[in-house]
């Protein structure tokens, strides 16, 4: 049997990181010890040289590896097939299941299953039931229908909750954000900003690209299989005041479109909580999502985010007080953030951690 094989660069600063969402996509062992582990095994790093990467742990014991007495992670096999159950369950429901119920059809306490699921879907039981209703519902719609009949057999107790629903769905589907937009309208604008020149672009729901010293091509670099077009006048509302929070910004609650991986969107919606004119370091928001010591994935997660300014990455500095680093670039970052009256350091005085 062919073993399937893992990308060891990514698996390995996911090991660094100790990023949890990468527990059950990867098992890492180390030949000096001859022990595999979970990626958020909590033990020391070996060097690289040491390390090599399983695709499961049924693999890794295969090659002569016995498991971490600390992190355990033959219990990440057990874990993916509660979940599994547990995504049958909803799927199979008519109306969306409680999370008592769940947890002790799967055999986990409620609490901690939500924990295991929301991190390995990105989404609690609940969102994931919603959006499977929602679906089952746009689903039926599109049949043509009668649109009362369609909410009820999907499963809505109410019209009213249907609504409810749509209007709080993100947007592109997480398969065509992957699938570089494809089946996705998208619309877009190249203007001149204060601090250079920015490519805005937006499906029908909301902003799903926006960056400095874009065009075109890049656009389409990043949305292969989409359909682009100049922007008729359908956002031009949403890029004027994507354009208004460069030049001065007040905060906004424009509707974004974007996808990433569980981890990246978990760190765009902590960059989004960061307040008007102030900073957070690196580690403040691996820490704020719960994985202290993940700062460098922070960092790379940072450098992904797909709308600059609206999701304020340029917020996010070193923990000295230094600028750090920005894809647009650092004197962009300083002129932005200097439009939101922050103050940086001085490089030339030393440094004193409160």
């Amino acid at each position: 049997m062919t073993m399937r094989k893992i990308d060891e660069e990514l698996a390995w600063a996911a090991f660094e990181a100790r990023d949890r969402d990468w527990d059950g996509r990867a098992i890492v062992a180390v030949v000096t010890t001859g022990i595999y582990c979970k990626p958020s095994c909590p033990a020391r790093r070996p060097k690289r040289e040491n390390v090599r990467f399983f695709a499961t742990a049924a693999d890794a014991r295969a090659t002569g590896f016995r498991a971490c007495r600390r992190c355990k992670p033959d219990e990440v096999g057990r874990d993916r097939e509660a979940i599994v159950r547990a995504v049958h369950l909803i799927q199979s429901a008519e109306a969306p299941p409680r999370l008592a119920e769940l947890a002790q059809a799967v055999g986990y306490a409620p609490h901690h299953f939500q924990r295991l699921f929301t991190r390995a879907l990105g989404v609690s039981p609940a969102a994931y039931a919603r959006a499977r209703r929602a679906g089952r519902a746009k689903a039926a719609l599109s049949a043509g229908g009668p649109v009362t009949d369609a909410i009820y057999d999907a499963g809505y107790a109410a019209p009213s909750r249907f609504y409810e629903d749509s209007k709080a769905r993100m947007g592109m589907t997480p398969s065509a954000w992957r699938d570089g937009g494809r089946g996705e309208t998208i619309r877009y604008v190249e203007a001149e900003t204060p601090v250079g020149p920015m490519l805005v672009a937006a499906t029908a729901r909301g902003i799903c690209s926006m960056n400095f010293d874009e065009d075109e091509a890049a656009l389409r670099r990043r949305f292969p299989n989409a359909t682009l077009l100049p922007d008729d006048g359908t956002i031009a509302p949403w890029v004027a005041a994507a354009l208004r929070e460069v030049e001065r910004p007040t905060g906004h609650d424009l509707p974004l479109d974007v996808r990433g991986t569980a981890f990246q969107e978990r760190v765009w919606a902590e960059l989004r909580k960061i307040p008007l004119g102030e900073t957070r370091s690196y580690a403040d928001i691996a820490a704020a999502i719960g994985q202290p010591g993940a700062t460098r994935a922070v960092g790379t997660a940072n450098g992904a985010n797909p709308v600059a300014v609206l999701v304020p990455c340029h917020r996010v500095i070193r923990g000295d007080g230094s600028l750090g680093g920005y894809a647009g670039g650092l004197a962009r970052k300083e002129k932005l953030l200097a439009a939101e009256g922050v103050t940086l350091r001085d490089p030339a005085l030393p440094f004193v951690e409160r």
